[in-house]
């Protein structure tokens, strides 16, 4: 089965980014991942780093990988930012976001990790099938039916590195279709989106690069604040299994009229 990639990360309104993305797409496996070093304390950019560095080395090898590895490899990467926080006075409290996609391309399996709020959508048939829960204050009370408005959505109870920090979440194995889509973004990209706009925008491309880009100028009408960053994978042909909607819908993705 066939699958292409695409990435970017831009630094938003910030001093910096601290996002950091990577992908390693191998004969028998692939893995795609973002960070996002969480704002607050000092050493985000450097945590963000160590968790995608410490993850893609042991993703080196081009063999089939199993969940069981996936997850020792995100304990490894939280343990590397753990020790830099000893070695590192000033950046002890240093912490990141994780969104992890592991695909098995020999049993056309996929299954991701993830903690705080960069997510993971998956997509099939041109729609939303599946999306990860932010480890977020925000989450917690949408959850609980209680209003949000108000709420920071920056307010995390779980990133690696972080005090206190809770086991990251994992997928059930999903078996793969072909034309299914995957975006691993962190919070600065899919905030200026809605699920809807991100459905309407595969449904107008023909590769993970233009579905990037046509989202990426949505978001350059909005406000920009954030390090904005993503990864699109596309599993076979996305763009055979779409169908471009109505005008109305597409109309964030068009240029405006004189």
């Amino acid at each position: 089965m066939n699958i292409n990639y695409a990435s970017t990360s831009q630094i938003g309104a910030r001093e910096s980014n601290q996002d950091e993305t990577g992908a390693l797409l191998g004969t028998h496996s692939a893995c795609f991942v973002v960070c996002d070093g969480v704002a607050g304390t000092e050493g985000g950019e450097t945590a963000a780093q160590l968790a995608r560095d410490t993850l893609l080395a042991e993703f080196s090898e081009d063999r089939r990988v199993t969940p069981d590895e996936t997850g020792r490899w995100v304990h490894l990467a939280e343990e590397a930012i753990l020790n830099a926080q000893k070695s590192q006075p000033n950046f002890k409290r240093m912490s990141t976001t994780l969104a992890a996609l592991f695909i098995d391309r020999v049993s056309q399996l996929a299954w991701w990790a993830h903690a705080g709020d960069s997510r993971i959508y998956h997509f099939r048939r041109g729609f939303i099938h599946a999306v990860t829960r932010d480890h977020s204050l925000a989450q917690q009370m949408r959850d609980a039916g209680y209003e949000n408005t108000g709420i920071n959505s920056n307010l995390l109870y779980n990133a690696l590195g972080a005090e206190g920090t809770q086991p990251v979440s994992t997928s059930e194995l999903v078996p793969l279709e072909d034309g299914d889509a995957f975006l691993v973004c962190t919070d600065g990209f899919w905030c200026s989106l809605t699920p809807e706009e991100m459905e309407q925008a595969l449904r107008m491309v023909n590769s993970p690069q233009e579905w990037l880009a046509l989202m990426q100028k949505a978001i350059n009408r909005s406000e920009k604040k954030d390090n904005l960053s993503a990864v699109a994978v596309w599993v076979g042909s996305p763009q055979d299994a779409t169908l471009f909607q109505s005008m109305a819908d597409s109309a964030r993705f068009l240029p405006p009229r004189d």
